[in-house]
């Protein structure tokens, strides 16, 4: 996966992700050199000898504590991960144990280990995780690809506070989580619920850990964007309820981040809302709202047209415009 253009415009601004930086502690309760993490799967021994069977393993991205070296082994403590901050209605009855393993200590080979001292070590751990997050996109994803991808991001704004991939990296962790629960959420049948608060809520604390660090960072606006998620409705249910708040959510949205890279994308949602409200009221008898939602998509439309030409929400917010002129259904069935 590559670096984004956002990544590179951090790297050309000097001193910014200083003026970002929030003081990180360290709760972890160990000495911040000796922390590390690992970047593949690591056994760890009894002894420094693998004739015998592995106490337990490092999975990427976990977090060891380096204690001693005796020639091509260290001596750690293992998983070691401070328990994130998690939302207590969306923890499970019953838990994996094997999710959050105790610490344990023993020997591991002196290899792939990558903590704060490492030279280039941000770019080793961001580019690791990069590399499981484009695994677990596959098919057949190898298992545990999406979580070692989610740790290793965190471990990048963790130990490389001030790398100008800290920002990203911290936005992929947890867009990474944000994706998964609403997968999950997704095939629950309260998913389809007209009102958000009849749905599991989405857990909002790593995308607002993230706008805190760097409130002025594009990934800021991302994280603004996706967390509209838990405000939409899951099913409109024919009811012009639902597209006339969504609309004004995401007008709200575009305001408030004319330059970020989710406002051409949240106009044209608009837009569509306001071309489905047509549809809604004309089936309604409604006239006058009916004519209000047609202008309102193609004053939209002109908007996006204005500040992002060069986008495809442009481009398909004047499609949407063009069918409500053309008196094409936007919402339900559009065959003629």
């Amino acid at each position: 996966m590559r670096f984004s253009s956002v990544t590179a415009a951090f790297l050309l601004v000097p001193g910014l992700l200083f003026a970002q930086k929030q003081k990180r502690d360290n709760r972890s309760g160990y000495d911040r050199s000796a922390r590390s993490t690992v970047l593949h799967t690591a056994n760890v021994y009894a002894t420094p000898d693998s004739s015998a069977p592995p106490i337990v393993t490092v999975t990427p991205g976990h977090e060891i504590v380096v204690t001693a070296h005796n020639g091509p082994w260290v001596n750690v403590f293992a998983n070691t991960d401070t328990k994130e901050d998690v939302d207590p209605d969306s923890k499970p009855e019953f838990e994996d144990p094997e999710a959050n393993p105790d610490p344990s200590s023993g020997w591991i080979r002196d290899k792939g280990i990558v903590g704060p001292t490492t030279p280039n070590g941000d770019v080793l751990i961001y580019g690791a995780a990069a590399e499981y997050e484009a695994q677990a996109m596959r098919p057949h994803a190898p298992k545990g690809a999406d979580q070692a991808a989610h740790l290793l991001y965190h471990r990048v704004a963790n130990y490389f506070p001030d790398s100008p991939l800290a920002p990203e990296a911290e936005f992929r962790a947890a867009d990474i989580r944000w994706q998964l629960d609403k997968l999950d959420i997704s095939t629950l049948p309260s998913a389809h619920e007209q009102e958000a608060f009849l749905r599991p809520q989405l857990y909002e604390g790593e995308f607002k850990h993230l706008m805190k660090l760097y409130p002025n960072s594009p990934f800021t606006a991302r994280a603004a964007f996706e967390l509209l998620d838990n405000k939409l409705c899951g099913d409109w249910q024919g009811l012009p309820k639902c597209p006339e708040m969504e609309t004004q959510l995401y007008l709200k949205y575009a305001d408030r981040y004319p330059d970020g890279p989710k406002s051409a994308e949240a106009l044209y949602n608009a837009a569509y809302r306001q071309g489905a409200l047509v549809t809604m009221y004309t089936l309604d008898e409604n006239k006058k709202n009916s004519e209000a939602a047609a202008k309102n998509c193609q004053s939209i439309a002109d908007e996006l047209r204005q500040k992002y030409p060069q986008s495809d929400f442009a481009a398909r917010a004047a499609t949407v415009a063009f069918r409500v002129k053309q008196g094409i259904p936007v919402y339900g069935n559009d065959r003629d």
